[in-house]
């Protein structure tokens, strides 16, 4: 099931009645639930520029990946009712925290059907460093194709997606930022550092 391809949104022209999204959704929660890995039938996207993607951010403002053009990227698909993105949000904020300054920003874009479930989890932090999106259409899973819940997204500063995290575990955590830091190099796009 973990290589299993889901699709939120319909492709144009279709219709898709309750069972197919029921379907979907059970999918995506059988996914979410089986841990933090790399790799995954969409690694070959890494090395391929990220596409063009345009989300609502929670305050209703679009915001697309070209905006972050010259910075390091975290893109983070997840969902309220996937436990490990619940666990997982917090830490990325963290990350967005620390690296800020060095050039690295966090997308995090839910594609939660429901904007409250959205407003409800994000309310429990109080304040974010991340960028919070919403995509109620899922749009951006029709686009990148996760092969789990969530997944993540590094893209270096010319666009380019260079490690996808598939899953979450806490362990991934350090992995990640480390990924982060040796793309981000010392804030100025020199490289750093591989640990």
């Amino acid at each position: 099931m973990a290589n299993a391809r889901f699709s939120l949104s319909p492709a144009a022209g279709e219709r898709v009645g309750v069972k197919a999204i029921c379907l979907a959704a059970a999918v995506l929660v059988v996914s979410c639930a089986t841990g933090g890995a790399a790799g995954g039938a969409s690694a070959n996207q890494v090395g391929l520029p990220a596409p063009e993607i345009t989300v609502q951010r929670m305050s209703g403002k679009p915001v697309s990946l070209s905006n972050y053009r010259g910075q390091v990227v975290l893109l983070d698909i997840w969902a309220t009712w996937c436990g490990p993105c619940k666990q997982e949000l917090p830490m990325l904020d963290d990350i967005a925290s620390r690296l800020h300054h060095r050039g690295v920003e966090v997308l995090a874009v839910s594609v939660d059907q429901e904007r409250e479930n959205v407003v409800k989890f994000l309310g429990a932090r109080g304040h974010w460093a991340l960028t919070i999106a919403h995509d109620s259409k899922g749009e951006i899973a029709d686009r990148l194709q996760p092969d789990k819940m969530p997944t993540s997204y590094i893209i270096d500063r010319q666009g380019i997606i260079r490690y996808v995290n598939y899953g979450f575990v806490p362990g991934d955590a350090p992995a990640i930022e480390r990924r982060l830091v040796d793309l981000a190099g010392d804030g100025d796009g020199r490289p750093g550092k591989h640990h």
